[in-house]
């Protein structure tokens, strides 16, 4: 909970001292339009920290009502591709999302799972590289991957990423922000879907989150 606790803080303190900058100081356009992007950034991920925390809780306590409704996958990952794309715009994400591929599922749980392996991989994957986004059908059911070009998971991690509030025990990990929640919820959310997440090695380098689904369509 103490990283919890931190990670809320950082953004909040982030923004607070970008706004007052601009209260107080009389800054050049270009200047004025960083910080308001660099605040925008922070509101975005207190508010995805916020939504971890809440959906944990409730999936814990069960209090949380799952609903079972037709969700077009692949245009749920498309809305979910270009909102990263406008968070993130100095980041390249390729993309290859077969059209037309439905399930039976939580529309908003699975957007959330989605937005936190994709948040995950923007987090890890180094400048000037790619994160890479498939959809494809297979076999009777549909797979879902995320890969990134970052450091990756050591083969001693691979089987606790999942476990609530763990983060990586290597160092370049542990510089990056966090609070274990997400992969966590991922797994919790994809297991309510009755389907299977897992993570193995990218080529050359970096984690590749894979997620199989039974389709309906």
């Amino acid at each position: 909970m103490v990283a919890v606790t931190h990670e809320l803080k950082t953004p909040i303190a982030i923004a607070k001292l970008n706004l007052e900058t601009l209260q107080k100081r009389k800054l050049e356009d270009p200047q004025r339009e960083r910080l308001l992007e660099n605040t925008l950034h922070e509101a975005n991920r207190m508010n995805a920290l916020c939504n971890n925390m809440l959906l944990s809780s409730q999936l814990d306590a069960g209090g949380y009502r799952f609903t079972l409704d037709d969700v077009d996958l692949s245009a749920l990952l498309e809305e979910c591709l270009n909102d990263f794309r406008q968070r993130y715009p100095k980041k390249s994400i390729v993309a290859n999302i077969h059209p037309g591929l439905h399930i039976q599922g939580d529309q908003l749980l699975l957007q959330l799972a989605v937005n936190n392996l994709l948040d995950n991989a923007m987090k890890y994957t180094p400048k000037d590289t790619s994160v890479n986004l498939s959809l494809q059908p297979v076999n009777e059911g549909t797979e879902l991957v995320v890969a990134d070009q970052g450091a990756g998971i050591p083969d001693a991690d691979k089987k606790n990423i999942f476990e609530k509030y763990r983060r990586l025990g290597n160092e370049a990990t542990r510089q990056s922000k966090g609070t274990g929640l997400g992969l966590y919820l991922t797994q919790k959310i994809i297991r309510q879907h009755k389907g299977k997440i897992f993570v193995t090695d990218n080529e050359p380098s970096g984690a590749r989150f894979v997620i199989q689904l039974q389709h309906t369509s």
